[in-house]
C-alpha cells in the first residue's frame, strides 16, 4: 500500500522571544508530526527552546546536531564538505519521515532563508515533497528593535555583511554604505572591530547580544569584552539621521563630512586632485608612488571596482560609481578639491591611457575649477602586462587603440586600423568588446586582414595579473571573436613579430630598410 508523503515546512521562530513567533508559525508548529531543530555540539537548541510550547504532546522530535561549529575539521574536502555531508544525513533522516507519510517542521531561528540552515535542507527536499516556508522575524529586525534608532532612511543602503569577512574587504564594504548589520561574531570580533575602526565607523556602532530573549544586552562596540562575545551576536550600524539637529542644520551624510571639516580648516584653500594609475590588476603592480599618495587623500573616487581596490582606512571616504560617467566623476573630484579636499581618482592600469585622466581635464576647462591643483600618476598599463607574460612583443613601434565606439564613430576606428596595419606597427587593441558590443573584434579583424597576412601574430590576454588570468597566442587568421570578451586585451603583431620555439614572443628593434626597386 503507497503511503501519501507527509509536507515539508521550514518554519521561522523569530530571533529569541516566544512572542515573536508568528500566528501562522504556531498554527503550523501544531500541526506537525515531526518537529526537527537543530543544535550546536552539545545538544542545546535555541529554536526549539523558542517555540516548544507550540509542540503538539505527541509530536516526534528529531534533534540535528552540528558536527563542528569552529570550521576545524579533518574532513578530506574541509568544513563545507564535512557540513555537505551533515546535510545529506540530516536530509535523509526527515526523507524517511515524509515518506512514512508524517508531516514535517523544521525550526529555523529567525527567518529560514536569511541565513538560515533550513535552507540546506529545502535545497535537498523541496523538489521531491510538499515544502513551504513560513517567515520569521530576522534577528535583524530584532536587534534594530533593541537598538531603538531609525536603522535606515530615506535612499540609505542598507548592508548585511558576515563578520567571517577578511578585515580589508568587510572594512570597504563598511565604508562604502550608509547602513550596516554584521552577523556571525564570536571569535570574528576583533577583525570586525578593526574593519569599523578603518571604516571610520566605529564610534556609532553598536553590540547587540541574544536580541529580543530575557538575556539580551545592547552597548556601543567600543565598550564590549572581546572574550564575551558569542556567536549570537551582532553588530548595528545605523545609517545618518538627517533629521535638523538642534540649530536647525540637517545633519550631513558620511560622503560631504570631510569637506565640510576640511573647510572649516583651510578656509577657502583649494585642495588637489591626483589621478592615480592602479595598474591592471594585482597589488605588486601598484606603483610606490601611487600606493603613498593613496595613504594621503581624504577621497578616493573612481569605477566601482578600481575603489574597491583601494585600501580602507580611518579618514578616506570612497565614491564609487558605475561605468560610462567618468565626466560626472572628474567633477565630483574637482568639487571636493576646491572645498579643500585632497582627492585621489583611479584608473585601472594607467590613468592616462583610456583612464581617467583625460577626463578630469576635460572636466577642468570649466572656469569653476581654475586653480585646482591636478596631478596624473602613472601606472603599469594593461598592454605592457599583456607584454611581459609573453615576452617583447612591444620591442619596436607600436600603436593603442581602443574599439569602443562610444565616443568615436566606427569609422574613425576603421580608418585609424588601417593606417596602423599599413605602416606595420604592432597594435594593442584595448576595449575589444563588451556586453552591448559584440561584433567589433569581428569588424577590426576583417578590417586587419585586409592589409596584414593571416599568419600575423595576435596574443590574447585575459584578466592577466589575476587568477584567472590566461594568455594565448594564435594568429590574425586563427583568431575567433567570439572568445573574446572584456576582460581580453589583443596584440596584434608586426610582420616582423617572431615567435621562438617554447611559445616566447619578441619583435624586433630594427627594421630592414625596403629594396630600391
Amino acid at each position: 500500500m503507497n503511503r501519501t508523503p507527509g509536507w515539508l515546512r521550514g518554519v521561522g521562530v523569530g530571533p529569541g522571544d516566544p512572542d515573536l513567533v508568528t500566528i501562522k508559525a504556531a498554527r503550523t508548529i501544531r500541526s506537525a508530526d515531526v518537529v526537527a531543530f537543530h543544535s550546536g555540539t552539545k545538544g542545546d537548541s535555541i529554536a526549539r527552546r523558542i517555540a516548544a510550547q507550540y509542540f503538539r504532546h505527541d509530536a516526534i522530535e528529531e534533534l540535528l546536531v552540528y558536527p563542528v561549529t569552529t570550521g576545524v575539521t579533518d574532513h578530506p574536502l574541509g568544513y563545507h564538505g564535512l557540513m555537505a555531508d551533515f546535510y545529506d544525513e540530516s536530509a535523509a533522516r526527515l526523507a524517511a519521515h515524509l515518506d512514512a507519510g508524517r508531516n514535517v517542521v523544521v525550526l529555523a531561528e529567525g527567518d529560514p532563508l536569511f541565513y538560515g540552515t533550513y535552507m540546506y535542507l529545502h535545497d535537498r527536499l523541496a523538489d521531491r515533497y510538499d515544502s513551504d516556508v513560513v517567515p520569521g522575524v530576522t534577528s535583524v529586525s530584532g536587534s534594530t528593535a533593541a537598538v531603538a534608532t531609525g536603522l535606515c532612511r530615506h535612499e540609505d543602503v542598507l548592508t548585511i555583511l558576515p563578520g567571517t569577512l577578511p578585515v580589508p574587504e568587510l572594512a570597504r564594504r563598511l565604508a562604502d554604505t550608509q547602513a550596516a548589520v554584521i552577523m556571525k561574531l564570536g571569535r570574528t570580533f576583533p577583525g570586525v572591530v578593526e574593519a569599523l575602526r578603518q571604516a571610520g565607523r566605529l564610534d556609532e556602532a553598536r553590540y547587540v547580544e541574544r536580541a529580543t530573549s530575557s538575556a539580551e544586552r545592547v552597548l556601543p562596540v567600543t565598550e564590549v569584552d572581546p572574550a564575551t562575545v558569542p556567536y549570537m551576536s551582532m553588530i548595528v550600524v545605523p545609517g545618518r539621521d538627517l533629521r535638523a539637529d538642534s540649530a536647525g542644520r540637517a545633519t550631513m551624510p558620511y560622503a560631504a563630512e570631510p569637506a565640510q571639516r576640511h573647510t572649516a580648516e583651510l578656509g577657502a584653500a583649494l585642495g588637489e586632485v591626483v589621478v592615480v594609475g592602479l595598474g591592471p590588476g594585482p597589488d605588486r603592480w601598484l606603483t610606490p608612488e601611487a600606493s603613498a599618495a593613496l595613504a594621503e587623500v581624504d577621497h578616493v573616487v573612481g569605477y566601482a571596482p578600481y575603489v574597491d581596490r583601494v585600501t580602507q582606512r580611518p579618514g578616506l571616504t570612497r565614491h564609487p560609481s558605475g561605468n560610462t560617467v567618468e565626466v560626472d566623476r572628474a567633477r565630483h573630484a574637482l568639487e571636493l578639491a576646491r572645498t579643500g579636499e585632497r582627492v585621489a581618482v583611479v584608473s585601472g592600469g594607467d590613468a592616462g591611457v583610456f583612464g581617467m585622466a583625460a577626463a578630469v581635464f576635460e572636466a577642468a576647462e570649466d572656469p569653476a575649477f581654475a586653480g585646482v591643483p591636478v596631478r596624473v600618476l602613472p601606472g603599469v598599463t594593461a598592454a605592457q602586462a599583456v607584454a611581459a607574460r609573453v615576452g617583447a612583443p612591444l620591442g619596436g613601434d607600436f600603436a593603442i587603440m581602443s574599439l569602443s565606439d562610444r565616443l568615436k564613430p566606427w569609422s574613425v576606428i576603421e580608418r585609424r586600423l588601417r593606417a596602423a596595419a599599413e605602416a606595420d606597427l604592432v597594435i594593442a587593441l584595448y576595449n575589444p568588446a563588451s556586453r552591448t558590443r559584440t561584433g567589433q573584434i569581428a569588424l577590426a579583424r576583417e578590417v586587419l586582414l585586409g592589409v596584414r597576412g593571416p599568419d600575423t601574430v595576435v596574443v590574447v590576454g585575459r584578466d592577466v595579473g589575476r587568477s584567472e588570468e590566461s594568455v594565448a597566442v594564435t594568429t590574425l587568421g586563427g583568431l575567433d571573436p567570439s572568445t573574446i570578451d572584456m576582460k581580453c586585451l589583443l596584440l596584434v603583431c608586426a610582420t616582423g613579430t617572431r615567435v621562438t620555439a617554447d611559445g616566447r614572443v619578441w619583435t624586433p628593434r630594427f627594421v630592414e630598410q625596403p629594396a630600391v626597386v
